[in-house]
């Protein structure tokens, strides 16, 4: 129990030096409301008369207030001769305009009899009972300061704490929380009333049960039957002593046998060991030999699988560009870093016109080389079924490059026309429709996969893509021709699945 500080609300009359409890369960607070404090001046004319100590209770402002309250005892209003009677602005505080004015809701505690018991209790105006201190009546004159309410104050914790100490329970408690231990209380005696209700009719039940007294024949004859079986228990302790000689002498010779046993185990522990270890050095030469001979197989397969084209023309990529032998095949206008200059796509183009021309070249006559490739380094050119030649090289007009455009077109259809032959030499040497070659990207005229290779008037993102699904095609048929030429083919697409992945 500790009082709680602070004072009354914003719109309510109550000193702030009033004390303040707090409910020990729920922790509200307990704000103890109209207390008329010794300080409060008295009209002029009332000043000579004698006053008793004024504890108003149960004052309802009209302020509002969400606690719950300890409600103190009603002042007598027979007061005596010459007081005039309490102000109206004394009994309800003034309130504000704006704040609405209703009964104060809450809890009230009441004290308890013990507690209350040691204060003069006259009978009041209202049936309530008024709490004036030892010592202190009504016609005793009215003392300067406001010992009057500190004592009832006083009184208030010592009921506090006579409370605690019967219940058994912190207290002040609200109505709210009172009314929550009550409940539970009541259920704790209905319990216990229970828990008596079923011990009682168990006493009851055996209270009516008869007893049954043997007769002294009875009980001799019991008596003889236990001690039969006594006798038979006796014997049959003797019978197990003998067994227990019998069982000890045997599992003497049995650990000496043991013993003997324990030390040929030992020794043939050691002799295992020793062979262990023996064979243990046996098997990692023998691993050591096979680890070797492993090593120089992978050495031996990658040997034969190397295949001078697939060194020779590296073909990745490096984000959303593809590459070739590290050369960038395309450009971004919107980021700055991946400006790729003229000079590197048109070093970029001479190897992948150098990788078709040598594939087509190959299998001439058989493929009909019609458009022909004229790989020249960093200056390639391509000459059409028509003996027109067009520059495969840069740099050129955004707006006007239709000899470029001309060029990739061409470069793309003799890269069509190769993947086509590859298709139709495979169905001849029958090969399986999952084996066979095909493009991981659909070529239609200018176009790859969805997007043009046409330079003019074409994003610089939309041509890059195109470039690359350019690329990744080649690779795929450059992975056919080693794996349908005099070399062994290799692992897998590896490079060409992540460039399809990318995108």
């Amino acid at each position: 129990m500790k009082p709680a500080a602070g004072g009354g609300g914003k719109g309510c009359a109550v000193d702030p030096s009033l004390p303040r409890f707090r409910c020990q369960e729920c922790r509200r607070a307990l704000v103890v409301v109209g207390v008329d404090s010794y300080s409060d001046r008295l009209p002029a004319h009332a000043a000579a008369g004698n006053h008793a100590p004024s504890v108003q209770g149960s004052v309802m402002g009209a302020s509002r207030m969400d606690n719950s309250y300890v409600v103190l005892s009603r002042q007598s209003r027979s007061q005596g001769p010459g007081i005039p009677p309490r102000p109206p602005s004394a009994a309800a505080p003034h309130t504000e305009p704006n704040q609405s004015t209703r009964a104060i809701e809450g809890s009230y505690i009441v004290l308890p009899p013990p507690a209350a018991s040691i204060y003069k209790t006259p009978a009041s105006e209202g049936g309530v009972a008024q709490l004036t201190p030892p010592g202190l009546n009504s016609s005793s004159p009215s003392p300067g300061n406001n010992s009057g309410f500190h004592s009832n104050v006083t009184v208030l914790k010592r009921a506090f704490e006579i409370a605690s100490s019967q219940t058994q329970v912190e207290q002040p408690l609200c109505l709210e929380c009172m009314r929550v231990l009550s409940d539970k209380m009541d259920k704790e005696i209905e319990d216990v009333n229970a828990d008596i209700k079923a011990y009682e009719a168990c006493l009851q039940r055996l209270e009516q049960e008869p007893y049954n007294i043997l007769s002294e024949t009875d009980f001799q004859k019991e008596k003889q039957k236990i001690e039969e079986e006594e006798k038979k228990l006796k014997a049959a302790i003797e019978e197990a002593e003998k067994l227990y000689s019998e069982v000890s002498s045997e599992m003497k010779d049995l650990e000496i046998k043991s013993k003997q046993f324990e030390e040929l185990e030992e020794r043939y522990w050691h002799e295992f060991n020793s062979f262990q270890f023996q064979l243990t050095s046996h098997q990692e030469e023998r691993d050591a030999v096979f680890a070797r001979i492993e090593v120089s197989q992978v050495h031996l397969e990658l040997l034969k699988r190397t295949n001078v084209l697939n060194d020779a023309f590296y073909i990745s990529h490096d984000g959303v560009i593809g590459t070739i032998n590290n050369f960038r095949l395309g450009r971004l206008s919107n980021v700055e870093n991946l400006q790729v200059e003229w000079d590197e796509i048109n070093a970029a183009w001479g190897q992948a016109a150098l990788l078709l021309h040598t594939m087509a070249q190959y299998f001439t006559p058989k493929f009909q080389y019609r458009i022909k490739i004229h790989p020249m380094g960093s200056y390639p050119r391509v000459t059409d079924i028509h003996n027109n030649t067009y520059e495969l090289f840069g740099p050129v007009n955004l707006f006007w490059s239709t000899r470029f455009d001309k060029a990739m077109t061409w470069f793309l259809t003799c890269l069509q026309e190769f993947a086509e032959f590859a298709i139709n030499l495979d169905k001849e040497n029958n090969v399986p429709p999952e084996k066979s070659l095909k493009l991981p990207y659909k070529i239609d005229g200018d176009k790859v996969g969805s997007h043009t290779i046409v330079l003019s008037f074409n994003k610089n993102e939309n041509w890059t893509k195109a470039l690359k699904y350019m690329l990744c095609n080649l690779k795929w048929v450059l992975y056919w021709f080693i794996g349908n030429t005099s070399f062994a083919p290799p692992s897998g697409p590896v490079h060409t699945q992540s460039l399809r992945n990318k995108n």
